[in-house]
């Protein structure tokens, strides 16, 4: 008796079918068609002799703008810190109840504020008001203090004017304050992160508060928030842009100028937005970059 053998053909897998539909799914489509708009963007007025000159125009304002992003956010990160150390609650490494109230009163403040207003109040107002102050005290040290280096102090505050402070300088400063508020919560909710249990092994091994805050916690926290603390970097970036309403010679500020030269509003703020665009993606695939490293370190570890 012969057994007859037939080639079936071979089912097809769901299972695998479904993951391939997911992975399609979950790809970076927007990337990619926000990559094809630039590109065809620029292959079609790469020509245009008006959009070249913009481009000229603007180009100039890049470093800056990244300069007063890279600065701002630095001070930012630091007084955020400070904040959110001066926030902890009562069981944490660093807490004084006259600290702690003083700091959330001036977290909330500043984040009631627009950072449009902000910029304006400190550029416009307190810095100003702020000199007029140091001169007066700097006129008392000179004629009364009884110690030269505070005489000499006192005559250079007496001669102090706002015009030695740069704008661009009070604008940084406004924007460090603005995000300094936020910041302090990612902070506060990192330190938080940390289980109090590593502390108290900490402190059970001899190492002091400061030791503790430095080796153990910081660290992983910090770690732990590194994807948020991306995210508001690219937002300071974007919002960079408001210094240019005080004249500081920004990208914005570089392409309100040439629109206002040439009556060319169309051509300068395309160029301005193509611009701000491939910036914030570029700083947006380092960001997702990163968040895929922390990742793998996790399951690693």
């Amino acid at each position: 008796m012969t057994t007859l053998q037939t080639d079936a053909p071979e089912r097809a897998n769901p299972q695998k079918r479904n993951l391939l539909i997911q992975k399609l799914t979950r790809a970076p489509w927007w990337l990619l068609a926000t990559l094809l708009l630039v590109v065809v963007f620029i292959a079609s007025v790469a020509e245009s002799r008006t959009y070249q000159n913009a481009w000229a125009e603007v180009q100039k304002g890049i470093w800056t703008t990244i300069w007063v992003t890279v600065v701002a956010y630095g001070l930012a990160l630091v007084l955020g810190l400070l904040l959110a150390l001066m926030r902890r609650p009562s069981q944490s490494l660093v807490y004084n109840v006259f600290v702690y109230q003083p700091a959330t009163t001036l977290v909330e403040i500043i984040r009631g504020i627009p950072t449009l207003v902000l910029v304006f109040y400190v550029t416009l107002a307190f810095v100003p008001q702020a000199i007029g102050i140091m001169n007066e005290m700097g006129a008392q040290w000179a004629e009364t203090s009884p110690y030269q280096f505070l005489r000499d102090l006192g005559a250079q505050w007496a001669r102090l004017t706002p015009r030695d402070v740069p704008t661009v300088h009070r604008a940084i400063v406004a924007l460090a304050i603005s995000y300094a508020a936020f910041l302090s919560e990612i902070f506060r909710a990192g330190l938080d992160s940390v289980d109090v249990g590593q502390r108290e092994a900490a402190r059970a091994l001899g190492m002091s508060s400061g030791q503790i805050l430095r080796y153990v916690v910081l660290p992983q926290a910090i770690r732990n928030i590194l994807p948020a603390l991306g995210n508001d970097f690219i937002a300071m970036l974007k919002e960079s842009s408001l210094v240019s309403v005080v004249g500081v010679q920004d990208i914005t500020r570089a392409g309100q100028s040439f629109a206002a030269a040439t009556f060319t509003f169309f051509q300068a703020y395309n160029v301005v937005a193509v611009t701000y665009l491939v910036l914030t993606l570029t700083l947006s695939l380092l960001v997702k970059g990163l968040e895929t490293v922390l990742q793998r370190g996790r399951k690693i570890a």
